[in-house]
């Protein structure tokens, strides 16, 4: 969802607050590593320094920093609409009709709310085809009811919310598999394609494998094998293994299930993920097992991380428990030394924790992997020291406080309740762990951290300035001796978010005044050939509060242009940034523009945009945007 239906925390113990140990480490001189690489010193006036030339190897010509109806690009770059909501992804999909929507039509359909992106090139592909031909894999994260219908406002009431729009809802979650090419510079959506997929809340078979896989805590009395589940929900950012399968996360599937969960056998567990009986949605009037009270099992089937064959439409994607369950973000896959899988994870919610899985097989030089290389494995969770050193803790069953005595009886019960697991273990919370991508030029590892309001004013002090954190700020991770595998890292601040003029904590590059823009609610992020970093972002309703747009901004990591800020794709009012994929050769970059229109007021009949078609009657249209520089060269320059 938006920015602001994560940033409240649930209430527990909690570990030593990441603030404090943050002020302590940015109290140190040494440890401004991360940003006085750039040249900064820790002094406030030093940052806005006295122009010069810009450092930075990014050097296209920004956009104006203003919200306005539609989008913007850089100069010399084009920015075309690939794909919106609605528009046909299977043979025989209707032609869009947004007064006459249902369920069997979006479910041949583009779905709603675009949020991660994965372009994988064709099998066979070679270096001159890998980056003009292949698939796109695209998660739809929610739905807005209230622009996709006339009528709908605020939480929406059975009498208006009927049946078929419910189910209408449930085919435009999931995603979406397209193939897609580029001809004449131009990218368009292949329409005879052997490979589109809809994959939906509605009807498609997820399995459960790993630990939790077939346990009793996982079965229904539709599936009393507990090992296979009808869709996946709230799918937010994700990730591409090595070889060649998408990982798609599973975030706020809480806000999904009706019913008191106080009355269930799993009330500790439901409240810790923040299922409250006060969901977004009523889906349980359509589809009864979204009632905990008639099936208090069911939300322990959801918030896991789904593994895909976008290659094969006939595949069955499969739930990975032993990459543990809570709000997944993004994954960062890569390989450890021993070329173990190594995935990284962010828990995106307030005071939440950044976790690391690691398999127990190996990844072969050649060919694929066992079909169950995630299900065997360790799934760890970080704590951060404030010398900079940063710790793996185990999340074993059986070991230190997993055992009985705290209500862990098996492996399933540790990666059913992985948040509790790493409360009891001394995580480190922090300011909403979202997107972590691992960078393969430096072989660093970059965290999102979009914001914590929940932060006190107590919490202030002059090396960390901002008592609550509004606009967030990105960790550095470098593994130690450069392996992914290891149990140990260290850590720095690459930037801390937020408008200089206004926010004497934001830390950035010193000639940002002049050179760059300052950004609010970094979410999701890419890494293009040259390792530079592409931040997405997502303000939620701050963004009419901070007056500048949810876009993609992008920053060298290393050298002289290190955290220097630009702009180069402007979001529509009221949208988010999300998704960005490069093409390998780095001439092509995919976005995602999520909910365009959406805030308080808007509406199916009157939005705040009407972006991308304006036209009148049809609503906002959430799209996946084809980003390319009109002379045909690698994007950045």
């Amino acid at each position: 969802m938006t920015a602001d239906d994560d940033d409240l925390p649930i209430e527990r113990p909690l570990g030593e607050p990441f603030s404090e140990i943050l002020a302590r480490r940015l109290g140190r001189r040494a440890a401004l590593a991360g940003i006085a690489g750039a040249g900064m010193s820790a002094a406030v006036p030093g940052w806005l320094a006295a122009a010069g030339k810009n450092p930075s190897s990014l050097t296209f010509e920004q956009p104006s920093h203003i919200i306005e109806n539609t989008d913007a690009i850089a100069a010399g770059y084009r920015a075309d609409v690939l794909i919106r909501w609605g528009d046909p992804v299977l043979i025989g999909a209707p032609v869009f009709d947004p007064n006459n929507l249902n369920a069997a039509a979006q479910s041949k359909q583009f779905g709603y709310n675009n949020d991660f992106l994965a372009y994988l090139p064709l099998p066979g592909a070679g270096a001159d085809t890998a980056s003009t031909r292949g698939l796109l894999c695209v998660n739809h994260e929610y739905t807005n009811s209230e622009l996709m219908w006339a009528g709908v406002s605020g939480k929406p009431k059975s009498e208006v919310m009927t049946a078929e729009r419910i189910r209408t809802e449930m085919a435009a979650h999931g995603l979406s598999i397209i193939e897609i090419a580029k001809s004449a510079g131009r990218w368009q959506v292949v329409s005879d394609s052997k490979y589109p997929r809809r994959i939906t809340t509605l009807a498609t078979p997820i399995g459960i494998s790993g630990p939790a896989a077939g346990t009793a805590r996982m079965r229904t009395a539709t599936d009393p094998s507990g090992t296979r589940v009808i869709g996946t929900v709230n799918n937010c950012a994700g990730g591409v293994t090595p070889w060649g399968t998408v990982l798609t996360a599973e975030e706020n599937f809480h806000g999904y299930f009706s019913g008191d969960p106080v009355l269930t056998s799993e009330a500790r567990n439901h409240a810790r993920l923040g299922i409250n009986g006060r969901p977004w949605y009523n889906w349980a009037d359509a589809d009864e097992r979204f009632d905990v009270e008639k099936h208090p099992n069911e939300p322990n089937r959801f918030g896991w991380m789904v593994e895909i064959d976008p290659f094969d439409p006939t595949s069955t994607p499969v739930k990975r428990t032993a990459l543990g369950r809570f709000k997944h973000e993004g994954a960062g896959v890569t390989l450890s030394a021993e070329r173990r899988a190594v995935v990284y994870m962010g828990d995106d919610q307030a005071f939440e924790y950044l976790y690391r899985f690691v398999s127990q097989v190996r990844v072969p030089e050649s060919g694929k992997p066992a079909a169950d290389l995630l299900d065997h494995g360790t799934l760890s969770v970080a704590r951060f020291d404030d010398d900079g050193a940063l710790r793996w803790l185990p999340l074993r069953f059986g070991e230190g406080p997993l055992t009985a005595a705290n209500g862990f009886t098996s492996a399933a019960d540790v990666m059913i309740e992985a948040r509790r697991a790493a409360d009891l273990l001394g995580a480190t919370p922090l300011d909403r762990p979202e997107d972590v991508e691992v960078n393969p030029v430096n072989g660093k590892i970059y965290v999102m951290l979009t914001n914590n309001k929940s932060r006190g004013t107590d919490k202030k002090d002059a090396a960390n300035p901002r008592g609550p954190n509004p606009n967030g700020h990105i960790l550095e991770l470098t593994p130690k001796g450069g392996d992914h595998g290891a149990s140990s890292a260290n850590w720095n601040v690459f930037l801390l978010a937020g408008d200089l003029s206004k926010d004497a904590g934001a830390r950035y590059h010193p000639e940002l005044a002049q050179h760059g823009a300052w950004l609010a609610g970094p979410d999701n992020a890419a890494v293009d050939p040259k390792g530079r970093l592409w931040i997405a972002t997502d303000q939620g309703s701050a963004q009419r509060k901070n007056k500048i747009p949810d876009g993609i901004y992008a920053a060298d990591v290393d050298g002289a242009g290190r955290a220097l800020t630009r702009l180069f794709y402007r979001c529509p009012r009221d949208a988010e940034m999300c998704g960005p994929a490069f093409t390998p050769d780095g001439k092509t970059l995919f976005v995602a523009v999520q909910h365009p229109g959406e805030g308080k007021g808007s509406n199916f009949e009157t939005p705040s945009t009407r972006w991308p078609d304006f036209k009148a009657g049809p609503p906002p249209r959430p799209a996946v945007v084809a980003i390319t520089k009109s002379d045909g060269g690698a994007i950045g320059s």
